[in-house]
């Protein structure tokens, strides 16, 4: 596998390359025959509820939705895939989701006095993020490699930082449980020197106090 391969999983360039919301040719008739998922194992085209039903039962499956004429996915359903640090999410509808490809940005909308932008295209941003999208995250993985989906990587790093805190914790707190043991073992020794020095000794035996002296009578 080489390094692209680890950086980004092969199924997210076709997710940006497929279309949705066209009818299912095989469901055309339900309700819902609307192609509006994607299928993280199989790859390939979108499909409908129907299909998801037959075909990818047991698979990884997200559901792409419309903002504004644009595909967005649910950050709730693509962070348990790939890692999204970078990429600027939104509240709509009250789900925080992500966009999957960059969106024109308006002739009038100039980047004069916007904190933000994205790294790839331009578009001014909410947050201090990077990327405005995953196809934007995407080019910058390619052009210059410093970020990933890789959620291996992710995970490395913290479990990487959960260590050095404990690290840190253990040299900043020196009473820690070896240190017990230490303390514990003086006091062992302690005591150990003070029965050796003063060894149980049992109390002496109590003297009888001498009653008044008794004289023999005279003989008569």
């Amino acid at each position: 596998m080489d390094t692209m391969q680890q950086l980004v999983p092969p199924w997210l360039e076709q997710l940006l390359h497929t279309s949705f919301f066209w009818v299912c040719n095989t469901h055309g008739d339900a309700a819902r025959s609307e192609c509006n998922m994607f299928c993280l194992d199989c790859g390939g085209d979108g499909f409908c509820f129907y299909c998801r039903s037959s075909s990818h039962k047991d698979h990884q499956v997200i559901q792409i939705r419309r903002s504004s004429y644009h595909d967005v996915v649910r950050v709730s359903e693509v962070q348990r895939a790939i890692d999204i640090s970078g990429v600027q999410t939104y509240v709509i509808n009250s789900a925080r989701v992500m966009f999957l490809n960059e969106r024109p940005q308006p002739k009038s909308a100039g980047s004069k006095g916007v904190s933000h932008l994205c790294e790839i295209c331009g578009r001014s941003l909410l947050d201090p993020f990077r990327f405005c999208s995953l196809g934007c995250k995407l080019v910058g993985i390619k052009r210059n490699g410093n970020a990933s989906f890789s959620l291996e990587s992710k995970n490395e790093v913290v479990v990487r930082g959960d260590q050095g805190i404990s690290n840190r914790r253990l040299l900043m707190n020196p009473s820690s449980s070896t240190d017990h043991q230490i303390q514990q073992g003086s006091e062992e020794l302690r005591a150990g020197s003070e029965q050796a020095t003063f060894p149980h000794m049992s109390p002496p035996p109590g003297r009888r106090r001498k009653g008044i002296p008794h004289r023999a009578p005279f003989a008569s």
